[in-house]
């Protein structure tokens, strides 16, 4: 692509980088305003929906009947002729498999299903009749001799047969014997449906389906896929792309404690692993050997899992010319995406988030890499995630526009290329609609008349990190349901990237000769392993492997580790720290920070023959520097939020080029090497605009706008005095709304200044400013700076700034703090 036609396509990608929201259908739809709501999504650019039944749908609508398919044609059709996408969703709520009950209404026998310990006194006979209920089966009896709780003696145990329906058994005269009965059952789960009366311990909540039956699956598919595809199959591989999935929970919700897992037949399942009979204690007891039983049984029901379930489903989609997206139910469950066509992870409940080191600890902090490893690992094009849902600081409403840029960047920097936003909300009329996992994060919140920014940015930065490959020779190994963290998290923080690499994908692969291990587009020359839980025994052969042919293998032993022999290593790490020292001398980076910055994040692609480095602040502090990067070609400093894209401003220095970096809070940058071209500019130019202004080092001058404001407030009962925060007045804190206020100024002749900007201070959260009547610009998260140079004029300025506040206040009632609280002023030089 020449550059020419590289920077258009950055500027205006085209319509398939945009965000994908899911849709809330949750009211008495009508097909006028499904057609109005679909218009107002193309007006800000958001070129996609997922049709998501949600609660609140009247009993008028059935799921799936045929006004609810005439409504659902009516959509898909009006996005035909707008040119947009829409994905199907699978269910009415979720998680998925049952359709809203439909599975297991004529068939109970579909019903989840798990398997329960019941534990009696070893001397007592023990009466079926009276433990087996109904669709109960027994699975096994067993008697054991336990120590203090533990599984003493595995190798004592003994399979007990029933007869005339006792199980009974003679105990040796010493120990502490007891009778188990593994019981089959009905785990009673279920779905939130999406009529009143179905969520939730509700009375008629939709029962989970047994998603370990293949029989289930069909009936599944049967009800929800071929329904779909009789009415719409005209549109499928076109305007309809793909069918979600979501969080298939195998128990269903709200089901009996102290179950696992099971279905029929899975016995065979759970020996196929390598497990025996007399191994069923240790999924619920201590004792030798019960990590790698665990493992094992675990192992079994993923596999079930995929077979009965995601690959029924990706078969039927491939079939029909879409694709299958969606998630699995935990956050790293990387190995369960091996059939989505799309996979994907969600980023849901702050479990991630800017404060608490959310952003680099714990188990969902590996949830963004989980989907585009597993992607890229498997040559899958795109990857998504469905991110923010229930993520506004105390789980309500108080999502800001900077916290959903932080979220945006926080997936973008670790390869995700799609953004499945939760959610838009057809109406938030309601408690029971606008509680439902809020916030609505689209036309029904404050950043709405701006959305069109966010769109183009996800566009652009979809663009980016699709078709590119990320450049890194380092591996982090993972299990297929374990990606580690601690390790990773000094990667992150020194801007040295990875990928993680399932345990299996590495078994199945061969070393190269050179030392590498190529793993799709990927090459590798150094493996880093956390080593805890429990590895397979082919995936300590391929390490070795790895190892003895010149490859490098990092260890971090933390303690955990079990049930197969020492992990080979080049070398063995004290701490997860010192994977940054091991790693330097060993392999060469592209990239490093001066100063160095703990918060920043950086991800090195190549795209259509260029290197792009992308920087991402994911802290709360301005930084200034330079990246360092050894790699070649002119560079270029560009802009996904606004789009605007220039020469960078570089030097060379000893270690390559350093190019002069300044990011603020909030704020992302992308730098792109030419590779091609001369660095010294010599070669073709592409015509660019000129690039963005950037922040002065210089001291400015300060004018201090403290005195003469005065405020509008329409609709709200009393009127804001002028700055401060208007929630702290009792009359004022449960509102939500804009506040406008207006000062005037003088000022010089602005044409001598060089630097005119103005600093609102500490604002509450949405800044719309005009000066002397002209639109000087609308900042959504703080910094909150603009450049007003070019509205204003010598003499008397007027200077009007319209705030307006979260929704939190009117929804939550959380008095959160609201308006233009400041001290505002003017910087000159």
């Amino acid at each position: 692509m020449d550059g020419q036609t590289l920077h258009r396509r950055f500027q205006t990608p085209p319509d398939e980088f945009t965000p994908i929201p899911f849709w809330f259908w949750n009211d008495a739809l009508t097909e006028e305003e499904l057609v109005r709501q679909i218009g107002g999504f193309a007006e800000k650019g958001v070129m996609g929906f997922v049709i998501h039944p949600r609660m609140g749908i009247p009993d008028s609508i059935p799921y799936l009947s045929d006004r609810y398919m005439d409504l659902v044609e009516a959509a898909v059709r009006e996005a035909e002729r707008r040119g947009m996408i829409v994905f199907l969703y699978d269910e009415a709520m979720y998680p998925s498999g049952s359709a809203k009950g439909l599975v297991v209404k004529d068939n109970p026998e579909y019903a989840s299903r798990g398997l329960k310990m019941e534990r009696f006194d070893g001397t007592e006979p023990v009466s079926l009749a009276a433990v087996l209920g109904p669709g109960d089966a027994l699975v096994s009896a067993q008697a054991v001799r336990l120590t203090d709780g533990r599984l003493a003696d595995p190798q004592s145990t003994v399979v007990l047969q029933p007869a005339d329906g006792v199980v009974a058994f003679v105990p040796p005269a010493s120990g502490d014997w007891s009778i188990l009965l593994f019981v089959e059952a009905f785990s009673k789960g279920t779905i939130r449906g999406v009529h009143v009366g179905e969520d939730d311990g509700e009375p008629n909540a939709p029962a989970s389906a047994d998603l370990l039956n293949p029989d289930a699956t069909a009936k599944f598919i049967r009800l929800t896929h071929e329904a779909y595809y009789e009415r719409l199959a005209r549109y499928f591989g076109g305007t309809i792309r793909a069918i979600f999935t979501d969080e298939p929970h195998i128990l269903g919700r709200r089901h009996q404690k102290g179950l696992v897992p099971w279905s029929g037949g899975f016995l065979d399942d759970f020996a196929g692993e390598g497990n025996r009979l007399t191994d069923l204690p240790l999924l619920w007891l201590e004792g030798e050997r019960a990590a790698v039983v665990r493992s094992k049984y675990r192992a079994a029901v993923r596999k079930r899992l995929a077979a009965a379930y995601y690959k029924p489903l990706a078969d039927w989609c491939a079939r029909r010319g879409i694709a299958l997206t969606g998630h699995p139910e935990a956050s790293d469950d990387i190995g369960l995406l091996d059939y989505f066509h799309i996979p994907g992870q969600d980023v849901v409940w702050r479990w991630v988030a800017p404060e608490d080191g959310k952003a680099l600890e714990g188990r969902h902090s590996t949830m963004a890499k989980c989907s585009s490893d597993a992607a890229r690992h498997r040559g899958r094009r795109r990857n998504l995630n469905e991110v923010l849902g229930v993520c506004g600081i105390g789980n309500g409403w108080h999502l800001t526009a900077g916290d959903m840029k932080w979220y945006l960047d926080w997936l973008f920097v670790r390869g995700v290329n799609m953004i499945v936003p939760h959610a838009f909300y057809y109406s938030v009329d309601g408690p029971l609609r606008y509680n439902e996992r809020p916030p609505d994060v689209g036309p029904n919140n404050i950043w709405w008349p701006h959305y069109g920014a966010f769109a183009a940015y996800v566009k652009r930065m979809s663009w980016l990190m699709t078709d590119s490959r990320n450049e890194t020779p380092i591996a982090v190994l993972c299990r297929d349901n374990w990606l580690p963290w601690q390790i990773a998290k000094p990667l992150y923080e020194h801007q040295i990237e990875f990928n993680y690499l399932e345990e299996s994908l590495l078994a199945a692969s061969c070393p190269e000769r050179n030392g590498t291990l190529r793993i799709a587009d990927q090459t590798y020359a150094v493996l880093v392993v956390e080593n805890g839980g429990v590895w397979q025994e082919a995936t300590i052969e391929a390490v070795r492997r790895f190892r003895d042919g010149g490859g490098t293998v990092l260890v971090w032993d933390d303690g955990a580790a079990s049930g197969c022999e020492a992990m080979p290593r080049t070398l063995s790490l004290a701490e997860p720290s010192g994977i940054v020292e091991a790693l330097d001398g060993r392999v060469r980076g592209p990239l490093r920070l001066d100063p160095p910055c703990r918060d920043i994040r950086a991800s090195t692609i190549v795209k259509e023959e260029r290197h792009f480095i992308v920087l991402v602040n994911e802290g709360e502090d301005r930084y200034e520097g330079s990246v360092v990067t050894s790699l070649p070609g002119r560079a270029e400093r560009w802009d996904a939020w606004t789009g605007e894209t220039g020469p960078a401003q570089a030097r060379r220095t000893k270690g390559g080029t350093a190019l002069r970096l300044e990011l603020e809070r909030r704020q992302s940058v992308i730098f792109m090497l030419d590779p091609r071209a001369a660095a010294d500019g010599e070669a073709e130019r592409a015509a660019e605009p000129p690039a963005p202004p950037q922040r002065p080092t210089r001291t400015l001058r300060e004018l201090p706008l403290a005195e003469g404001w005065t405020v509008r407030a329409d609709g709200f009962p009393i009127r804001p005095a002028g700055l401060g925060p208007w929630n702290e007045l009792p009359e004022l804190r449960g509102v939500s709304g804009t506040a406008v206020y207006t000062v005037a100024f003088e000022l010089d002749d602005p044409e001598t200044a060089d630097v005119l900007l103005l600093d609102l201070g500490d604002v509450h959260e949405l800044a719309e400013v005009t000066v002397n009547g002209r639109p000087a610009g609308v900042v959504m998260w703080a910094p909150y700076v603009l450049d007003i140079r070019p509205y204003a004029a010598k003499g008397r300025n007027e200077l009007e700034v319209a705030v307006t506040n979260s929704l939190a206040n009117r929804y939550d009632g959380a008095g959160v703090p609201s308006g233009l609280v400041g001290p505002v002023k003017l910087l000159l030089g």
